[in-house]
Formats: structure tokens, sequence, C-alpha cells
């Protein structure tokens, strides 16, 4: 297996213990949902508790907010002052002018797309994105629901992949494939959920530590 200096973002955190806990690990961003019909979903007070307790004690991790589909306003106004994210990541439909607006409002926050990928025109389609976003996430596409299926993308779609812009994989990421994702794919980071959950929302500190493990043997 190669060496490997590949980003990890735990999702789907929903308690500030369980956030400090996989900080305390080795997680280089932790995310929470702000998609109201997600089973992992965190209200903003609860969310900006734990951004601020993450913020005081593991400040260089990236603390991301997924949204879906959300109006711009929304978005806009819950930015203004001093936000307690350093990232925003959409994982809806949303199109070029959305990042744009985006962007020339609130520059100061990361910016990260993510795509679902059901067909090999999925990967065509993100190519005019990459101006205008950070990072670039691939998950899997399912019908009930926009994340956290734990769903794998096709591998036919992810070799050789090239992007201006550093990209994560998301999708039914797990211990045990790990090696084939680092040798064959070698995204710059792994978005990883309900791999090492024991309900949504509630992860597997246990399965959580094993998986940092292995990465820091390889």
């Amino acid at each position: 297996m190669p060496k490997t200096n590949t980003l990890v973002k735990i999702c789907g955190l929903t308690s500030e213990e369980q956030a400090l806990q996989v900080a305390k690990l080795g997680a280089h961003a932790i995310g929470i949902i702000s998609v109201e019909e997600s089973p992992r979903y965190v209200s903003a007070q609860i969310k900006k508790k734990i951004f601020k307790t993450l913020e005081n004690f593991y400040p260089k991790i990236d603390r991301v907010t997924v949204v879906q589909n959300c109006p711009i306003d929304l978005i806009i106004k819950n930015f203004l002052g001093n936000p307690s994210e350093t990232i925003i990541q959409l994982h809806g439909d949303e199109d070029i002018d959305y990042c744009k607006k985006i962007r020339e409002k609130i520059p100061y926050i990361g910016l990260w797309k993510a795509f679902r990928i059901k067909t090999e025109k999925d990967i065509d389609k993100i190519k005019p994105f990459e101006d205008f976003v950070d990072a670039i996430l691939l998950d899997s596409w399912n019908k009930e629901t926009y994340g956290g299926s734990g769903k794998k993308i096709n591998s036919i779609y992810l070799k050789n992949l090239q992007f201006s812009k550093p990209w994560w994989l998301a999708g039914g990421i797990s211990i045990e494939w790990i090696n084939e994702i680092l040798t064959d794919f070698k995204p710059d980071g792994l978005d990883i959920s309900s791999g090492i959950e024991i309900s949504p929302g509630l992860k597997d500190i246990k399965k959580t530590e094993d998986l940092f493990k292995l990465l820091k043997r390889i």
C-alpha cells in the first residue's frame, strides 16, 4: 500500500463529546449536517456550540457545515458576523450561479461542492465548477437521499480522475475499502460517515480509532 497524506473528514457528528473524541484521533475536518431531512441533522444552536468547542481546543481542524439546496440569502445571513464554521459544503443541486453568488458574498469561507455520481456523465459535469469552489466531493447517487446512504460509487468512475482542485471521496467508505481507494483512486481526502457508525449520528469510536491507526501506518 502506498504512503499517504490523505486528509480525513468525519461527517455527521451530533454531539460535542464525540466531536472532541474524533478530533483527538486526528481528523482534519469535522462535518455537521444542517439539512433538516437528514437523520444526522443538528440544530443551528447545537452546531454552533460544537464548533466553538472545536475552535477552542482544535483550532486547526476545519469545521464544515453541510447544506442542501438552502436559500442563498439564508446562508449569507447565517455567515454575517463571526461564523463558527470554516467551510460550507454544498450537498444538493446547487448550480454554478449559486456557487458564484456565495463566493462573492462570503469569500472568506471555504466552499466545497458535492456531486452525486451515477454515470460517467456526472463526472463530466464537474469541470465548470472548478473555478468557483475550493474542493470537490464525490458521493454515490441514491434516489432516497442526497448523502449518508453508505453506498459506494461504482469504482469504474473513480480511476484516473484529474481535477484542478482537491477532491474528496465519500460514500460507503470503510476500513475494508481503504486499500483499494488509496492504491487505485488516490483522492486528496476521505469523507467518512456511515462506515463508522453505530446508528445515524452516533459514531463507533473504536472503529474510528482503528481507521486512523490504519492510515497512520501507511
